[in-house]
C-alpha cells in the first residue's frame, strides 16, 4: 500500500536520496542541462524548483537555506549570481524535462531536465507566418496576377535552358 506515501522514493534510503538529489542539483545548476532517467528528473524538478524560487531574493537567509541543500558554495555562488538574472522575471516552471527514450541496457525510460531560460534553441523567436492573402480581390487583381505570372515564365525557362548540361557518369562495363 502506499499511504503517505507523496513523493518517489526513488528505491533509496533518505540520506541516500537526499545525497542524490543534492549533487543532481549542483550539476544541473552548473551545467542548466543533465541527462538522467525520467524517475529522478521528476524528483530533481520538486528538489530544485524551491531552491531557484528562493535564488529570486538575495538576501543572506535564501544564502543559507540554499546551501544547506546544495552543500557546494561554487554552486550557491552560481546560483545568486547568474542563474537569478535568468530566472528573475519568470513567475514558475524553471525546469523543463525532454523524454529521450529508452537506456539500451536496462530499458530505463531516459529523459534531459534542463533550466528553461539557457536553452538558446527554444528562446529563438519563431518566425511569424506570412499573412494569409483572401480571395476577395477582384477581377482586376485577379488579371494582373495573371501577367505577372506569365512574365516570369518565360525568365525561368530561358534560365533552365542557359544552364550546362550535366553529363552523366559512365556506366561501368559489363
Amino acid at each position: 500500500m502506499r499511504h503517505n506515501k507523496k513523493f518517489n522514493h526513488l528505491s533509496r534510503k533518505a540520506n541516500h536520496r537526499a545525497a542524490m538529489l543534492s549533487n543532481m542539483a549542483c550539476s544541473l545548476i552548473q551545467h542548466k542541462r543533465i541527462s538522467t532517467t525520467l524517475a529522478k528528473a521528476k524528483a530533481l524538478r520538486v528538489y530544485v524548483e524551491p531552491i531557484l524560487t528562493r535564488a529570486k531574493e538575495d538576501n543572506m537567509n535564501n544564502r543559507r537555506l540554499a546551501f544547506s541543500l546544495l552543500k557546494q558554495k561554487e554552486v550557491v555562488t552560481e546560483l545568486f549570481q547568474n542563474v537569478c538574472e535568468k530566472i528573475a522575471n519568470r513567475p514558475g516552471g524553471y525546469t523543463r524535462i525532454l523524454r529521450t527514450g529508452y537506456r539500451l541496457g536496462d530499458a530505463a525510460e531516459m529523459a534531459i531536465i534542463e533550466l528553461v531560460d539557457y536553452n538558446e534553441n527554444m528562446l529563438k523567436e519563431t518566425k511569424k507566418a506570412a499573412k494569409k492573402s483572401t480571395r476577395r480581390a477582384g477581377k482586376k487583381a485577379t488579371k494582373e496576377a495573371v501577367e505577372a505570372a506569365q512574365a516570369e515564365a518565360p525568365a525561368v525557362e530561358e534560365k533552365a535552358a542557359e544552364a550546362p548540361a550535366t553529363e552523366e557518369p559512365a556506366q561501368a562495363a559489363e
